[in-house]
């Protein structure tokens, strides 16, 4: 990375100690899947009585069977409960292999939801829309059986980091060009959306400790077959924004996808749909996986819960025309 780095200062001590990481993530899948794994392990809360997880599976789209966990705060009010759909990150490939992530504890326990936590097919195994598709089917499944589920279906939203940022937003585009289910929200967490890579963002940052321009091309020649520019596989590539579910996007610094999470954003918002944005300035993409004790971690995680739970807890009014 040219020029001087900003590194937020919580975070300089952490990067320094970091190892660069290979360019092509995918070239050697069981190694990066063991990898993450690693990462997360610390962070792999099991059971400490707050959530309650139920297995299940959800009929695929290709006659496969879809796993899912479905978490729901211990001790919840009577009544149906708010619901979000969690889409794991992982660059499409790996990720939350073992169990919900805490990610999706966090949006159960921080927003009082039912939470489902998808796993859907990954690459190289399953390129696009195999895994599209699945959570699409899961979205379906959820919206179907939300009273049996006790959930409310009028209060459903997506939410994922990363490439899970990217399929909750293909999901909301999905959703209102296939005639539902209807979505009340959608929170986009450092979102990969543009498969051109082509912004001032991605060209900057190089460090190959970091996510990179490089690692997000094999990345998205990985997920795309040749030739694909489906708005559900990129959502930067939809012409048209207007008649989405209010979102929350996240960005960071020195995250190569910051420009396109926020161009996005900008388009959203002139499609007149209400956007609340965050950029956290010094910290690279999935920061929070190796700064977990951090206050800026804790802080912005704090910011995308409160943002969802208000969504959530409030509900839907009519319309307001000019």
């Amino acid at each position: 990375m040219g020029g001087r780095m900003n590194v937020h200062p919580e975070l300089a001590g952490i990067l320094a100690g970091m190892a660069p990481r290979p360019d092509d993530p995918l070239a050697d899948i069981e190694a990066t899947r063991a990898g993450f794994k690693a990462l997360m392990a610390p962070l792999m809360r099991r059971a400490d009585g707050t959530v309650l997880i139920e297995e299940a599976t959800v009929p695929g789209p290709d006659g496969n069977a879809i796993p899912v966990q479905i978490l729901r705060p211990a001790g919840a009010a009577p009544g149906p409960l708010p619901a979000v759909l969690y889409i794991h990150g992982g660059g499409f490939s790996y990720g939350e292999l073992d169990g919900p992530s805490p990610m999706a504890r966090d949006v159960c326990t921080g927003t009082g939801s039912l939470v489902v936590n998808v796993h859907y097919r990954l690459v190289p195994e399953h390129p696009f829309p195999a895994g599209f598709e699945d959570c699409y089917a899961v979205l379906r499944w959820l919206a179907a059986n939300a009273a049996g589920l006790g959930a409310d279906p009028a209060r459903i939203a997506v939410a994922g980091a990363s490439a899970g940022g990217c399929l909750s937003a293909a999901l909301c585009l999905a959703a209102r060009d296939r005639g539902g289910p209807a979505l009340a929200f959608q929170t986009l967490l450092i979102p990969c959306l543009d498969d051109r890579l082509d912004t001032a963002s991605a060209r900057r940052i190089t460090d190959p400790r970091l996510t990179n321009r490089a690692k997000m091309r094999a990345t998205w020649d990985a997920y795309l077959p040749p030739g694909t520019v489906s708005p559900y596989a990129a959502p930067a590539r939809a012409d048209d924004l207007s008649g989405l579910p209010p979102a929350y996007v996240l960005t960071c610094g020195l995250d190569p996808l910051r420009d396109e999470g926020l161009d996005y954003a900008r388009r959203l918002m002139e499609a007149g749909v209400p956007v609340e944005v965050k950029d956290v300035p010094g910290a690279w993409h999935l920061f929070e996986a190796s700064a977990p004790g951090t206050a800026l971690t804790r802080r912005t995680t704090r910011h995308w819960l409160a943002a969802l739970r208000t969504a959530l807890d409030t509900p839907p009014g009519p319309a307001v025309t000019s």
